[in-house]
């Protein structure tokens, strides 16, 4: 049985590896600004990418901490309009922005945090689901972990390893596989997924053959 378990996990890094490798190097999430990152992890829910690159440039003279937060929530709101959800979007900031300083305003002090506890802080802000977490803690908290997001449940339900409930279920079966690799590798794991699950989406005919080999 333990057998059989390495061997799956070997087959599910060998599909993550195939897929970097067809897709190339993404460096999703690498702004030097971490907190125009963070922003951008709120503003993405529920749009596309393009919408939150406009907003994101009506931000530009707002992307600190104390600004986002000392900024009136109706102005924030304006600026942040073509990624939609607005409103809802604008509290979330707000929330994040205060969270942030209410410990410290400093990334480095959460080193001290396991990664248990950092995702129990994570998902206790206003509008941070569970994907988002993990999206905060591999790409600005610099924590290996894998994101369970629909994408990935599709495509390895489609290539027949398992049938994950959701999220959380995936997570725990995938979880591990990230400690085995680089950060900079698990941070194109999840963009790789992303992107192929998107061309699949615009072809449901898509070969994905290759991504076995005998060789696994």
């Amino acid at each position: 049985m333990q057998i059989n378990q390495e061997k799956l996990n070997r087959e599910k890094i060998h599909v993550l590896n195939k897929l970097v490798s067809h897709y190339g190097i993404q460096n999703w999430w690498s702004e030097e600004n971490r907190i125009k990152d963070w922003v951008s992890m709120i503003l993405i829910q529920q749009t596309t990418q393009a919408n939150v690159d406009k907003a994101l440039i009506n931000l530009e003279s707002y992307l600190t901490v104390r600004q986002l937060h000392e900024l009136d929530e109706e102005t924030l709101q304006s600026l942040i309009r073509p990624a939609g959800f607005y409103k809802q979007k604008s509290q979330y900031i707000k929330a994040l922005m205060k969270w942030f300083i209410d410990h410290g305003e400093s990334f480095d002090k959460f080193d001290e945090y396991t990664d248990k506890e950092l995702r129990i802080e994570l998902l206790s802000i206003k509008g941070v689901g569970p994907e988002t977490a993990d999206a905060m803690m591999l790409y600005l908290f610099e924590r290996k972990v894998f994101i369970g997001d629909q994408y990935a449940i599709r495509l390895f339900k489609r290539l027949g390893f398992g049938e994950y409930k959701n999220l959380e279920h995936m997570r725990r079966e995938f979880n591990h596989l990230a400690d085995r690799v680089p950060l900079e590798l698990c941070k194109e794991w999840h963009a790789a997924v992303d992107v192929h699950g998107k061309a699949y989406r615009l072809n449901k005919n898509l070969d994905e053959t290759w991504l076995f080999s005998s060789n696994i």
